[in-house]
């Protein structure tokens, strides 16, 4: 993937939207930790539409600063489909923004499993339509990358930046 070489990158390239629809974005990130939120700050206005960053590491954080039940940890994994659309839930309705991004993965060099190998990574993304309308959705989606832990991390965040700026260009009126 190589996002970063487009002109421009996908960081600047989601801003306008969010900020021509009046929309807020808050971002989980565990694997990532804190790279798609650096990405995002480094394009100037970011504050428009930006609402926070959260960094919870380990299982209590994830538990008591964005609400993952305890249930899905233990059943799943932190590295999960679950778990991460749990967090993606979870930042944009404890910050009530529209979107809410979310990364989990295993960036290694240990950590992976014949299930789960070095380079296993998920991101989610969760909508807030009106409500009533019944139109929220999350997605979720498993990506493998190769590389060492800082290429992984790095992947990681640009292509949950990708599968937002693809959200939000499926949610054009």
């Amino acid at each position: 993937m190589d996002d970063d070489a487009e002109d421009p990158p996908v960081e600047a390239r989601i801003g306008d939207p969010l900020r021509d629809r009046d929309e807020t974005l808050a971002v989980a990130e565990t694997a990532t930790g804190g790279l798609v939120g650096a990405l995002l700050t480094s394009v100037a206005g970011a504050s428009d539409y930006l609402d926070r960053v959260v960094v919870p590491y380990d299982y209590d954080a994830l538990r008591t600063t964005l609400a993952v039940r305890r249930e899905t940890l233990d059943e799943h994994g932190a590295v999960s489909a679950p778990v991460t659309r749990e967090l993606a839930q979870g930042v944009r309705d404890k910050s009530d923004t529209t979107w809410g991004v979310a990364t989990t993965g295993i960036a290694g060099p240990s950590g992976g499993t014949a299930e789960k190998p070095v380079g296993t990574c998920f991101v989610a993304v969760a909508y807030a339509a009106p409500w009533g309308s019944e139109d929220s959705t999350v997605t979720v989606t498993r990506y493998e990358f190769d590389g060492d832990r800082a290429a992984v991390r790095e992947l990681l965040a640009r292509r949950a930046l990708t599968d937002l700026q693809s959200a939000l260009d499926n949610r054009r009126t």
